[in-house]
């Protein structure tokens, strides 16, 4: 059977935990931050786990992670 490919732009996206859950950023942190409590920037600065359901899809685009 031959080899399968990665999708590189999810896998410059997400990352795996050694538990084999599925990490990702969080969103609007990019720019207009002075807008945005400083309680809400603290909490995007941490990764969040991706959901079960995209879980699904990002493990078929990543089939060696």
């Amino acid at each position: 059977m031959s080899k399968l490919k990665t999708r590189r732009a999810a896998a410059k996206r997400f990352s795996f935990t050694g538990t084999g859950k599925i990490m990702r950023r969080k969103a609007n942190h990019r720019h207009n931050l002075t807008a945005q409590p400083q309680k809400r920037k603290v909490a995007q600065r941490k990764p969040a786990v991706v959901a079960e359901g995209d879980a699904i899809l990002i493990r078929k685009m990543l089939p060696y992670g």
